[in-house]
């Protein structure tokens, strides 16, 4: 275990075995803001002082600003990559390698991983490090740990004490409260060829609507979730609506979807767990959208504790604007000019398949970056135990609107070569819109039917 697991993340497994259900007291949660993080984070640096410490991440209070905070400028134009990881060293760095990059390393002798220097750049809102320590007093996992109780918008448990509470905190993360986001799904054949998905999703919590939450119509509800195709063609039109639920034992998420061929409006359970996902040739199943998402009841979370991870971060490069999609899309993987690795700390929990609970994932190993709650690296293995797919989170920080999320995601199917990339904008003509104004009433069956035509 060498290299592989702190020193205080092995003690924090050990102190808190068996306590799954139990809220922190008012002296730990003290630690948050002073020693951590306020969402839960080591604040001091590496030993080796190749993490650097946390100092507040890049925030809207600070002199740095962009013209368009739906995609930031560079913070860090001129740096280059302290070294490059390829197939033939990367023994040397396998210690900080997840099993999925190894291999994908191993697949593609033309994949490389440049290296830069670590910036923890994750910063939220004021108010969000506010809930995160009343939450974490408060905030408890219902029976199974396929819900919350006592929970307010994000952030649940701070300081975690098994795998399901870390899940969730990848769940529940901030991600800007009301967002509107113009991007693409990109499946790629073996040969390099693509035919791009167009879309818009819209993400907002009932905290951010109009008039906020409402304890009653909004009961339950966890975030709204709109999504419309707009090319290609035989697409366009379709549309899918989704109420997440925060009990998911009380009440499993709702879902429907408007089909532009059927002109109708239909009930979608199969929205959910390995459903198939839209357009995306059998690359992508409905939970791996967002890296992970959804009902975390199939599983069985182990927490194994943290370890330091060379994993997608602070990757602007792929927000800019003189890049085509052929720029950065390749035949195997994405190119690797444009992409951006740095050395992290994040937790790792290993999610493996409930005995009687069907999936087409027996096993997946998350690696959850512990300065946003954002997943960064997932190993996947098929029924069989044979590592099958990797997704990695390439994320940055939108310093304008304090927000930590996607430029993009990617998930690789190391079997067929195929890999499928998910919301690249470089050729579109927006791609975020923070803060937007929305009404409960869009989030409608109704308003679903009218979207769509």
């Amino acid at each position: 275990m060498k290299n592989q697991l702190t020193v205080a993340s092995i003690l924090l497994v050990s102190l808190f075995t068996g306590q799954a259900m139990a809220k922190v007291t008012a002296e730990e949660a003290a630690k948050l803001g002073n020693e951590l993080t306020p969402i839960g984070a080591e604040k001091a640096a590496n030993a080796s002082g190749t993490i650097p410490a946390w100092t507040g991440g890049l925030n809207s209070t600070g002199s740095l600003k962009s013209k368009d905070s739906g995609r930031p400028d560079h913070p860090f134009p001129n740096e280059k990559p302290l070294f490059t990881i390829t197939s033939a060293n990367m023994d040397q760095y396998k210690a900080n390698l997840s099993a999925g990059q190894i291999a994908l390393l191993k697949k593609h002798p033309n994949y490389s991983m440049p290296v830069y220097a670590t910036h923890r750049t994750a910063a939220l809102p004021q108010s969000i490090y506010d809930i995160a320590k009343k939450n974490a007093q408060n905030t408890e996992l219902v029976e199974g740990g396929n819900g919350l109780t006592n929970f307010d918008t994000s952030v649940p448990f701070a300081l975690p004490k098994d795998g399901t509470e870390v899940i969730w905190n990848h769940l529940t993360r901030y991600r800007g409260g009301a967002a509107t986001r113009f991007n693409t799904a990109i499946p790629v054949q073996k040969d390099g060829s693509f035919v791009p998905l167009v879309m818009n999703d819209t993400l907002v919590w009932p905290e951010f609507l109009i008039g906020g939450r409402d304890e009653k119509k909004d009961e339950n509800i966890l975030f709204y979730f709109l999504q419309q195709f707009t090319a290609p063609s035989i697409y366009t039109g379709t549309a899918l609506m989704v109420h997440d639920t925060i009990d998911q034992v009380k009440d499993a998420r709702r879902a429907w979807v408007y089909n532009s061929g059927q002109r109708r409006v239909r009930r979608a359970p199969n929205v959910a767990y390995d459903g198939p996902a839209t357009g995306v040739e059998g690359l992508r199943i409905t939970d791996d959208y967002d890296m992970f998402n959804g009902a975390p009841d199939r599983y069985n979370w182990e927490l194994v504790g943290k370890k330091e991870l060379y994993v997608p971060y602070n990757s602007y490069n792929l927000l800019d604007t003189d890049l085509k999609y052929t720029d950065i899309v390749k035949q195997g993987h994405m190119n690797p000019e444009h992409l951006r690795y740095e050395l992290h700390r994040v937790w790792v929990v290993e999610a493996t398949l409930k005995e009687g609970e069907r999936h087409i994932y027996g096993k997946r190993t998350f690696h959850i970056d512990e300065d946003s709650w954002q997943a960064m690296v997932i190993d996947k293995y098929d029924g069989r135990g044979e590592l099958w797919r990797v997704s990695e989170a390439h994320s940055v920080q939108y310093y304008d609107v304090d927000t930590f999320w996607l430029a993009t995601e990617v998930n690789y199917d190391l079997d067929s070569g195929r890999y499928v990339v998910t919301g690249l904008a470089n050729e579109e003509p927006k791609f975020m819109k923070w803060g937007i104004k929305a009404k409960r009433k869009q989030f409608t069956t109704a308003a679903l039917r009218r979207m769509g035509r």
